[in-house]
């Protein structure tokens, strides 16, 4: 426009040169051809102006269609310009170290052990479609722990199935990455670990309320599922859980938490549908049924649940029941009955740097940086819990004088978040049994159960 402008004060100043000179005709000529010559210009410049808006739109378009990649404290993540199709690369590292006292000379508790390796593939296809695999190269064997693909229709209507956590239990469906100890609680011995199947669930009204209900092949006590299952009957599985006052201006109860869950499945005289015994804090075997003991008829649970966070205070809170059938043939003879086990525990933990504690987790404010004088979030944790079989497990279907009927753990632990990548613990847990302990037992659950189990453990941890 500006050349425009130009031109018609040239032609202004040229009709000023030439009039006195010129005829009034020719002059008229002149500033005719003057202004078509200006008319003329300005239709270029107009085409030039639109090109360049297309021009504009079409980079515009294209840097929306352009693949984005990310890489930071969430790992490295894939997508599509319009977000359809994304892929992103976790991983969780898990270096430990248990040191065992006063453990009446077994052998071979101490260790370094690599608890959990694992590559973590997550992404979305066409939208809708969210998917998970995590293999884990931690322990002695390679397995696959979570391998699902997800149908979002909405954030209340969701369909899952593959191999996942069944909903049954609070600290067992939290993630790996976030719990407040090494090892979870003895109330986690009577919850099932990964199964496959089928799950419906959602959260409605903006995650106060949530939901989740499933089919599954079904999976003992304490037990991963392979990948396969030769179980005619199936499990069903259900959990329903409530943050009340999750959006309202009650601050101090934004962080409540309260839920159920529970699971019911029928075993037919299968021995991988009875739990391989349970666990103390330091992964030594305290119970362990009697050989040819199998699981035979209905296995149900039910877990009340809750927890409260607020500031940089948590709680959590579980209680779980476990009862199982079981079958064991002595020769000619059947023995059966229905054992009730029962579980419960209580966790606490304050964040010491007055971060935010969560059911996820702890981000410092201030990563650990020496040069800048910052030392990231620690946090203090403490939890008690027990264990109780039921009595009429002994003697027929296990030891008493070998196995544990009761234990009751405690345990205290520092945990410091240097930054939202890694973290590092260290924690003592002290762990009481009622029976089992004979003198002359070399193996475990004897030799454990022989006295306390007393275990300082450390963890190095790295989650991106």
């Amino acid at each position: 426009m500006k050349l425009k402008q130009t031109l018609i004060v040239a032609g202004f100043v040229s009709g000023l040169v030439i009039s006195p000179v010129a005829k009034a005709d020719e002059t008229a000529e002149v500033i005719k051809t003057l202004r078509q010559q200006i008319d003329a210009l300005d239709q270029k410049v107009r085409v030039l102006e639109r090109k360049r808006e297309l021009d504009q739109d079409t980079l515009v378009e294209t840097a929306k269609a352009a693949p984005r990649i990310t890489i930071g404290n969430n790992g490295l993540n894939i997508s599509s310009g319009d977000t359809n199709f994304a892929f992103a690369l976790h991983g969780l590292l898990q270096a430990d170290n248990r040191s065992f006292f006063k453990d009446g000379g077994i052998n071979g508790n101490d260790s370094f052990s690599l608890r959990r390796a694992r590559p973590i593939f997550q992404g979305t296809v066409y939208r809708d479609f969210d998917f998970l695999f995590v293999p884990d190269f931690g322990g002695s064997t390679v397995q696959i722990f979570d391998a699902y693909l997800n149908y979002r229709y909405q954030p209340w209507l969701q369909l899952r199935a593959g191999k996942f956590k069944p909903p049954v239990g609070l600290e067992q469906l939290q993630s790996d990455v976030v719990t407040s100890f090494n090892e979870r609680s003895l109330a986690n011995a009577l919850t099932p670990g990964r199964d496959i199947g089928f799950q419906l669930w959602g959260d409605v009204a903006d995650g106060r309320l949530s939901y989740a209900v499933g089919i599954f092949n079904g999976v003992a006590d304490g037990r991963n599922t392979g990948n396969a299952d030769f179980e005619d009957h199936h499990e069903f599985a259900g959990r329903i859980f409530a943050q009340p006052f999750k959006k309202t201006s009650l601050s101090f109860l934004q962080g409540l938490g309260l839920g159920v869950s529970g699971s019911w499945g029928n075993v037919s005289s299968n021995s991988t549908g009875l739990s391989n015994g349970f666990l103390t804090d330091g992964q030594q075997s305290f119970f362990a049924y009697t050989n040819n003991v199998v699981a035979s008829g209905n296995h149900w649970r039910l877990s009340p649940q809750a927890y409260y966070y607020y500031g940089p205070l948590g709680l959590l809170g579980e209680y779980v029941i476990s009862d199982q059938r079981v079958q064991r043939n002595v020769g000619a003879n059947i023995f059966t009955a229905d054992l009730q086990n029962t579980a419960w525990q209580i966790a606490g933990g304050w964040v010491l740097t007055g971060e935010d504690a969560s059911y996820n987790g702890v981000t410092p404010k201030h990563p650990f940086d020496l040069s800048a004088g910052h030392w990231g979030a620690l946090q203090i944790v403490g939890r008690f819990a027990e264990l109780d079989l039921d009595k009429a497990t002994f003697p027929t279907f296990a030891n008493p004088g070998v196995s544990a009927s009761a234990a009751q753990s405690w345990a205290v632990g520092l945990n410091w978040y240097l930054n939202k990548n890694i973290r590092i613990n260290a924690s003592y847990s002290h762990t009481d049994f009622t029976g089992g302990g004979a003198a002359k037992s070399t193996t475990a659950p004897g030799i454990v159960t022989r006295q306390p189990e007393q275990v300082l453990f450390t963890r190095l941890q790295l989650a991106f």
